[in-house]
């Protein structure tokens, strides 16, 4: 069809060009007659040959016009054709870039260079949802200004482009409804990340500038596309630390697993060695944990797990590996720690955990058994044996309390070579 427009358009040209000729030599016919013939009809060819040649001015001015006008729309559709081009050529290394994302940092850090590229006059933010889905932390933000600086942290309930699913304008000069978050005067564009059914994060970006609203409107279809790559890539970075976490964490108490608490205990001992360092192991068993199931049902026995799960990674540091082993059994790896410092840190969680008896309405207790490299075991496959003889010591003890293995007999001998 456009080819059959094309031509008929060719057609209507050649057609308007010939009735121009034709008529430019019609003039010179009447002047040529008003030259030879004398009398009345030369007067009557005279002017009749200078109304043509009027007329011939005039049109040809008109069609000039209009040929200019042809050219600078040719020129504008060359130009916007261009710059659709740049931005699809833009948009294709910004997903391939995406590709090699491994976390939000990376994600934002491409964002932000091609946003940069595509739209340097306006601000712009990323915020990405957190773990539990109950807020969004900025990710990346760029071109700041004195009307347009995020914040660190943004609520649902207070986006409205969160609410729809779909984008919002915020313009305060144009009394547009504005978010409840929305701070600063510069007029902003929000639109939702979605992937696979669900929202990943939001896209805002900002102007501040005469006719914001109308120019906000023009690039709320490339900051879809901008938001779509990006959807795409925080879901993929999402999927790939939930895959993580599960591989490494257990999933009722969030703490690590078995697998990973072995790989670390061989890494922290290794590194020990190297030092000249102590690490010590703790292993932890909730006390009559059958009888509280039995009693309470398996549903408060998950919670006690959760909340001891809880006491022990926030009493310990950092750097301390607190790991489910299995059931009700829990273990703590206590990297450049000494067994009399262990044997202390012990105590301690002893009495957290004893202090959940009120909140939870029945009596919660633990006991612990303390081993550690070099100063009772002399390697990973021997530390977590000794360590659950000397939790075996504690239960016979009357449980509740903690308990040390037997310190080796050549422990005052040279016991660390440097690697």
């Amino acid at each position: 069809m456009s080819r059959n427009l094309i031509s008929d358009d060719g057609i209507s040209r050649r057609m308007a060009r010939i009735a121009v000729h034709a008529f430019h030599l019609s003039c010179v016919v009447a002047l040529v007659v008003a030259l030879v013939v004398p009398g009345e009809p030369a007067r009557w060819a005279t002017v009749a040959a200078l109304l043509g040649m009027t007329t011939m001015l005039i049109v040809g001015i008109v069609l000039s016009r209009a040929a200019l006008e042809e050219i600078e729309g040719q020129r504008a559709l060359i130009e916007d054709a261009r710059s659709a081009h740049q931005q699809v050529e833009e948009l294709f290394a910004m997903t391939d870039m995406l590709q090699a994302a491994e976390d939000h940092d990376d994600a934002g850090a491409v964002l932000m260079a091609t946003a940069r590229r595509l739209l340097p006059e306006f601000g712009g933010a990323l915020y990405v949802f957190n773990n539990s889905r109950d807020r969004l932390d900025i990710a990346a933000r760029w071109n700041l200004s004195d009307g347009f600086d995020p914040s660190d942290v943004l609520l649902p309930s207070n986006c409205w482009a969160l609410k729809r699913g779909k984008p919002h304008i915020n313009d305060p000069h144009a009394d547009t409804l504005c978010c409840m978050h929305h701070i600063g005067t510069a007029a902003t564009v929000e639109v939702p990340m979605m992937a696979r059914g669900s929202v990943h994060g939001l896209l805002i970006l900002s102007l501040e500038a005469k006719g914001s609203f109308d120019r906000l409107k023009d690039v709320r279809r490339l900051a879809r596309a901008l938001a779509d790559s990006m959807s795409l890539a925080l879901s993929n970075i999402s999927l790939r630390e939930k895959l993580r976490t599960q591989s490494l964490r257990d999933p009722l108490t969030g703490l690590y697993n078995r697998r990973y608490m072995e790989d670390a205990l061989e890494r922290y001992i290794s590194l020990a060695e190297r030092s000249g360092t102590a690490t010590s192991v703790v292993m932890i068993d909730l006390d009559n944990f059958k009888h509280l199931n039995d009693a309470h049902g398996h549903a408060k026995g998950d919670a006690v797990l959760r909340d001891v799960a809880g006491q022990l990674v926030s009493a310990l540091r950092p750097s301390d590996v607190v790991a489910r082993y299995g059931g009700e059994e829990l273990l703590v790896i206590l990297p450049n720690c000494g067994i009399d410092a262990a044997m202390i840190k012990a105590e301690a969680l002893r009495a957290r955990i004893e202090g959940l008896s009120e909140a939870h309405g029945a009596v919660i207790t633990a006991s612990f058994g303390v081993a550690g490299v070099p100063e009772t075991s002399t390697s990973p496959n021997d530390v977590i044996p000794m360590a659950d003889a000397a939790l075996y010591s504690a239960k016979q003890a009357g449980k509740n309390c903690v308990r040390a293995a037997d310190r080796r007999a050549d422990k005052a001998s040279p016991r660390l070579a440097a690697g």
